[in-house]
């Protein structure tokens, strides 16, 4: 991808969805923030002052991620199936956040806006879980976790057997329902 010139508007989002970009081409250790800055067609020193550091920029992937990953869970309507197939969609197409957000060492886990957002995203999970069991169960929020997680890396790693065409989320649908039908 060529360097394209960059004249206004936000930088900081510039730099992050290169960021984003250059995960999703090549996994979130294969780039440098001057590779970013050559992408966005700015300084090299450009994404050190937005970011301080490439934990920076990380930290910033991550707590954008757990953003929309809240967002999509909500979207689901409360419904802990639909959550969980809304999940495995998520990272089917945000795959350069999740390959981010579920690796702690790669970022400041501890930064505020990383916390809130992991924050929103719990409480959303949570909220399907008391629904389905009936009151709040922290062993049954990490086996739906566990199961549309585990679904959906297997899936990205191309681990199960697809045939071309198919949905991740349709293809978790029967696979998460067994949570619900013992």
């Amino acid at each position: 991808m060529g360097a394209r010139s960059y004249h206004h508007g936000d930088l900081r989002r510039a730099l992050l969805d290169e960021a984003v970009a250059a995960i999703a081409e090549s996994g979130p250790s294969g780039w440098s923030l001057r590779e970013l800055a050559r992408r966005a067609g700015v300084s090299h020193a450009a994404p050190a002052h937005h970011f301080g550091d490439r934990a920076g920029l990380l930290t910033a992937v991550a707590a954008e991620g757990f953003d929309l990953l809240a967002e999509a869970l909500a979207g689901a309507g409360g419904d802990l199936l639909d959550m969980g197939v809304a999940y495995v969609r998520f990272a089917d197409t945000h795959r350069a956040h999740f390959e981010v957000m579920f690796r702690p060492r790669l970022y400041r886990a501890d930064d505020p806006k990383v916390r809130a957002a992991r924050a929103r995203t719990h409480d959303v999970l949570h909220g399907g879980v008391r629904r389905a069991v009936d009151g709040e169960s922290d062993t049954a929020a990490r086996a739906a976790w566990s199961i549309v997680h585990g679904f959906a890396e297997l899936w990205l790693n191309g681990a199960l057997p697809a045939a071309p065409g198919d949905d991740p989320g349709e293809a978790a649908r029967p696979v998460i329902r067994l949570l619900f039908d013992r």
